[in-house]
């Protein structure tokens, strides 16, 4: 009786020993699990005020820019895109045709300066400039999120629970378009 009693003795300090620090680091692993999530969720709110804006841009230029329709399809269909993602990659990916379509959408509207003295112009791009520098605060945000938790599930003994428990690597990272790190080309003596 006082052996079995030792062995259960033994058995229970060895289960409390491994399996409270696995405990521990699955616990961890979900709490950065869930503040990706929530950091994505601030950038989909901030990118939604984004695409909010641009429809009352676009109207303001179209006005300016009737010839210029190619610039304002390609912002439809990127809010169209953006507007469908379901999951954070296929944000991610809506968000940078966005991105583009918005950088060609401003270089028209560099091309017409009657439009850069409109006060409804003005005020619609102002907005756009603090949207955007939120976004850039959420996404850097969101990326070091991310990049916390694939730190996590790759350190000892994390990477053990990681393994037991199922977390995979996230790999949905905000990334800049290799496009978008040439200057956009503005021409005033375009016709």
């Amino acid at each position: 009786m006082k052996t079995a009693l030792i062995v259960i003795g033994v058995i229970v300090a060895l289960a409390l020993l491994v399996g409270g620090p696995m405990i521990g680091a699955r616990n961890e692993l979900v709490t950065q699990r869930e503040a990706i999530n929530a950091a994505f969720a601030q950038v989909d709110v901030v990118l939604q005020r984004r695409a909010d804006l641009i429809p009352n841009l676009v109207e303001t230029v179209k006005g300016f820019a009737t010839q210029e329709k190619d610039v304002f399809t390609a912002i439809a269909n990127a809010r169209a895109a953006l507007g469908g993602a379901r999951t954070p990659s296929e944000k991610i990916e809506a968000n940078s045709q966005l991105d583009g379509a918005l950088a060609r959408l401003l270089v028209v509207a560099e091309a017409y300066p009657q439009l850069k003295s409109d006060a409804n112009f003005m005020r619609l791009q102002d907005e756009l400039a603090g949207t955007e520098n939120r976004i850039a605060v959420e996404r850097r945000k969101y990326n070091e999120s991310v990049q916390k938790y694939n730190t996590s599930i790759e350190l000892f003994p994390q990477n053990i629970a990681a393994s037991i428990f199922g977390f995979q690597r996230n790999d949905a990272y905000f990334k800049t378009d290799p496009a978008s790190r040439q200057a956009p080309k503005v021409d005033f003596n375009k016709k």
